[in-house]
Formats: structure tokens, C-alpha cells, sequence
């Protein structure tokens, strides 16, 4: 199993320097576990590839796909295993570059969609994660506040994912917005469990990644006992932000336009 190694008190160049040295010796058909959780930075080609990679090489029984809603990932049931397929296949649906993991449907043998509607997302803004999640929050964990340190970090950061122009007392909406997504991916993962069996991979952003507050958290709240290993994916030598089982960071930045233009002043 990977070891958990990224403590709070480590230094960030320790980590790097660690994180590089796994990096090169990473081989997926060694894992062994009951799920694998894969996070990515959305748009950049590298990460889909290590996906890939992992998909081919360790041969999980189902993918869980943050990108997918249930009704999509049953279209994509009977598509042909082949990139061009999945793009034609995917073409309309709702994730706007899904047409960029075609290589990673291709390798998965059950997908599964865990995305929710926007209205479940609005009702955990408005009304909180638990009340949306329904009669199982409980049991993943939702009913229970954040301690009060990670409640205003994560506040901190949803304000400045969102280029600061929101207001922040928003964000607190924002964050239970996150927690139900978080659960909610947790839960697809247990029922493809359930009906597929062990391993199964999810593939999902960094932020719902993280060991510290992601999804392995209600995973554990869950399910105790399962063997959960989750891998951060950064950029240039930068590990992603948060704590992981294992970070990968030598995968290139892509081009990217300023995300926060569409917030500026036009002169």
C-alpha cells in the first residue's frame, strides 16, 4: 500500500522532493487496495494520460467519473472501448471537455457517473449539505460541523477559486455545496463496490482528492476498514495543494487563459 507521508509540519520542498522520487518510480500494476482515487487538474492532457496509464496497468473492476452524471455514464454502457467512440458517444453531455478524457472511458470496463443535478448543489448552498444528501448523511458524516480552523480554510479558498468577486459570506453555502459532492462521490464509490467488487478507481478533481477533507474522509465515515489510496496530481514540480497519499507533479502546465478575466473591469 502507499504510504501516507505528507504530514502537516513537512515542508513544502520536502515534499517535492519526495513527490518527484515516487513520481519516477510509480508502477499502478503494484497497487493493491480497494479504491484508488486519481485526482487531476481538469484541463491538463498529462493528467488524463497517468489516468490512462493507471487504468490500463492495475485493470480496476469499475471507474467512478466526477464528469458524468448517471445518465450518461449508462449511455456510454455499450459504447465501443475505443477513444474515437467515447467522443462521439459523449458528444452534448455536460462536462465541458469530456471529449479530453476519450482515452480514459476507453479503458474503463463499467463507468459510473457520481456528478448531481444542480438542484441538489443549490439545495446544499441554501438549505446544507445533510438536508440534501438525504437519510444517509449520517452515516457519511454530514451531520457533523467542521471544526471551526477548516470551516474558515475552506471558506478562504472557495473566496479565491471564485477570483474573489462573490461575496464572502457566500462561501459558506459554497462549502456545503462541496461536502455534498464530496459524500455523494464517496457513495458511488461504495455502491460500485458493492456491485462491481475491489479495486475500483474514482477519477476526480484535486480538491475532492485531498486525504485531509475530501473524499476519503467519508469513505472512512462510511465505510471503516476500506483500503483507500488517493494521488494528487500537480504541475512543473509543484505538488496540488492539500494532502495526499501520493502526489505526482512532473506532468507540464498547459496553456491556460486567465480564469479570472471574466470578473475584471472592461476599460
Amino acid at each position: 500500500m502507499i504510504q501516507r507521508y505528507i504530514m502537516a509540519a513537512a515542508s513544502a520542498g520536502a515534499i517535492l522532493i519526495y513527490a518527484l522520487a515516487v513520481f519516477a518510480s510509480t508502477v499502478w500494476s503494484d497497487w493493491a487496495g480497494d479504491v484508488l482515487i486519481i485526482g487531476e487538474l481538469h484541463d491538463n492532457p498529462h493528467h488524463h494520460a497517468q489516468q490512462r496509464n493507471a487504468l490500463i496497468e492495475m485493470r480496476p473492476k469499475a471507474v467512478v467519473f466526477e464528469m458524468l452524471t448517471p445518465d450518461e455514464a449508462a449511455q456510454l454502457a455499450d459504447v465501443d472501448r475505443t477513444a474515437d467512440a467515447m467522443t462521439a458517444a459523449t458528444q452534448g453531455f455536460h462536462w465541458s471537455n469530456i471529449a479530453d478524457y476519450a482515452d480514459v472511458l476507453a479503458q474503463s470496463p463499467v463507468i459510473v457517473g457520481a456528478a448531481l443535478s444542480r438542484a441538489d448543489m443549490r439545495a446544499a448552498f441554501s438549505d446544507g449539505a445533510a438536508r440534501s444528501f438525504g437519510p444517509e448523511a449520517g452515516r457519511f458524516g454530514l451531520t457533523t460541523p467542521l471544526p471551526a480552523a477548516q470551516q474558515s480554510a475552506r471558506e478562504s479558498l472557495q473566496f479565491d477559486a471564485h477570483c474573489t468577486a462573490m461575496p464572502p459570506e457566500m462561501m459558506g453555502g459554497m462549502v456545503e455545496a462541496q461536502r455534498l459532492r464530496d459524500a455523494a462521490f464517496a457513495r458511488a464509490v461504495i455502491d460500485a463496490l458493492d456491485t462491481y467488487g475491489a479495486p475500483v478507481v474514482l477519477i476526480t478533481g484535486n480538491g475532492h482528492a485531498r486525504t485531509d477533507w475530501g473524499v476519503p474522509v467519508y469513505l472512512e465515515a462510511a465505510r471503516t476498514g476500506l483500503r483507500v489510496d488517493s494521488i494528487g496530481q500537480g504541475e512543473a514540480g509543484r505538488p496540488p495543494q492539500g494532502t495526499f497519499d501520493r502526489t505526482l507533479t512532473d506532468a507540464p502546465t498547459p496553456a491556460r487563459d486567465d480564469p479570472c478575466a471574466a470578473f475584471s473591469p472592461k476599460g
